[in-house]
C-alpha cells in the first residue's frame, strides 16, 4: 500500500526540505546582522530587508505546513487516491518553492504581489485536499 504513495512521500520530503533550507537561510541572514543578538529581530525591519523577508518566508511555511502535513498523513492512512494526492502534494511543493524564491528576491509592500499568486495556489491546494478528503471520509 505505501508503495502507491512513493511520489507523495517524495513531494512531502521536498516540502520539509524546503522548510529546513529556509531555516538555514534565515539563520545565516540573522547572524550576519550588525549587533546580532540570539533570538532578537529588529522590529523596524521591513520588506527592504532580506532578513525580514527570510524570516517571513520561514514562518509562513511553518504556518502552512501544519494543516497540509496532517491531511496528507490522514489521506495516506485512509487510502485516499495516491494519484490525486500526488498531484496535490506536488502542486503545493512547487508553489511553495516559487513563493519562497519570489519572497527572497522581491522587496515590495504591494499586496497582492506576484508572490501572492503562488501563495494562493498553495493555499487552494491545501483547501482542495481539506474538502476532498473530508468528502472521501464521509
Amino acid at each position: 500500500m505505501l508503495d502507491d504513495y512513493q511520489s507523495v512521500f517524495l513531494g512531502l520530503w521536498l516540502i520539509l526540505s524546503t522548510i529546513v533550507f529556509q531555516a538555514m537561510v534565515l539563520i545565516r541572514s540573522h547572524r550576519r546582522q550588525k549587533g546580532y543578538k540570539v533570538g532578537v529581530m529588529d522590529p523596524t525591519l521591513g520588506q527592504d530587508s532580506f532578513l525580514f523577508r527570510s524570516y517571513r518566508t520561514f514562518w509562513n511555511s511553518l504556518e502552512n505546513i501544519v494543516p497540509m502535513f496532517g491531511m496528507i498523513v490522514i489521506a495516506i492512512l485512509c487510502g485516499y487516491s495516491p494519484y490525486k494526492l500526488t498531484l496535490i502534494v506536488w502542486v503545493y511543493a512547487l508553489t511553495r518553492i516559487i513563493h519562497m524564491l519570489l519572497y527572497y528576491v522581491i522587496a515590495t509592500e504591494k499586496n497582492p504581489s506576484i508572490r501572492s499568486i503562488f501563495y494562493i495556489i498553495g493555499f487552494f491546494a491545501n483547501l482542495f485536499l481539506l474538502v476532498d478528503l473530508g468528502l472521501f471520509l464521509i
